[in-house]
């Protein structure tokens, strides 16, 4: 896919994007490109990979969910800033945090954001379990994302304590996702949470699965989660 097809199939979902936001997708892609020599942020740097895997990929969440209006979104382990940046660049008004476990790679997103002209995002060095138990961030945020991070009952509980009550956690998830939804339903009721919707569906282009699991939060998550960092993944709540 390149800018010639990323465009137009936006266009056709609801998202028209200015010449200032294709120059910012542009631009988005030089930087990526460039600091992947000096540190592993992706293994797909081919443009067209990137235009579709990446930038279209983190904006299919858009097709389902509403991100108009001032909703205040975290981005938990973004890696390269996916899906968090690309839907920030669509949806200006969004408030969008940041926390990832790598330094180097907040310092790569702090200089593109710098670069992007973004506003209104903050960026946070942290393990999701520590960043979760912190008053000015537990059940503060209207939408909280994770795309391909870990095992659905593993996100859950690193993802449902950010989430105010009546906002919803997003999954973006490829295949399996349905098997991993299973055994994470415990998880999920355990920890405030209730599936509302999942939805199948495929990339344009090379046709590969992929899925997005919207969990809405309907009640307050217990405070003993989540638990000590690197306990969610040793031991899911399943």
């Amino acid at each position: 896919m390149d800018s010639g097809q990323f465009i137009p199939l936006l266009a056709e979902k609801g998202i028209p994007l200015s010449e200032e936001q294709k120059q910012q997708f542009e631009t988005y892609y030089k930087w990526l490109v460039d600091w992947n020599n000096k540190m592993n942020l992706t293994a797909i740097t081919e443009k067209g990979e990137v235009y579709l895997k990446h930038f279209y990929d983190s904006l299919t969440a858009a097709f389902f969910t509403d991100f108009n209006g001032p909703l205040h979104v975290c981005d938990v382990g973004a890696g390269a800033g996916f899906p968090g940046i690309p839907l920030k660049i669509c949806f200006p008004e969004l408030r969008l945090s940041i926390v990832d476990s790598l330094q180097k790679r907040i310092t790569f997103l702090g200089h593109l954001t710098e670069a992007l002209g973004l506003k209104e995002v903050s960026l946070f060095h942290d393990r999701a379990e520590t960043f979760a138990k912190k008053p000015e961030h537990r059940e503060q945020y209207d939408v909280v994302m994770a795309r391909a991070v870990a095992r659905m009952s593993v996100l859950s509980e690193l993802c449902l304590p950010l989430v105010k009550p009546g906002g919803r956690f997003i999954a973006m998830k490829a295949q399996h996702a349905k098997e991993e939804l299973e055994k994470a339903e415990k998880a999920i009721r355990l920890l405030g949470g209730k599936t509302e919707n999942v939805y199948h569906f495929t990339l344009p282009v090379e046709e590969s699965e992929r899925n997005l699991i919207v969990v809405k939060k309907v009640k307050k998550t217990p405070k003993k989660y989540p638990r000590k960092p690197g306990t969610p993944a040793k031991l899911p709540l399943e």
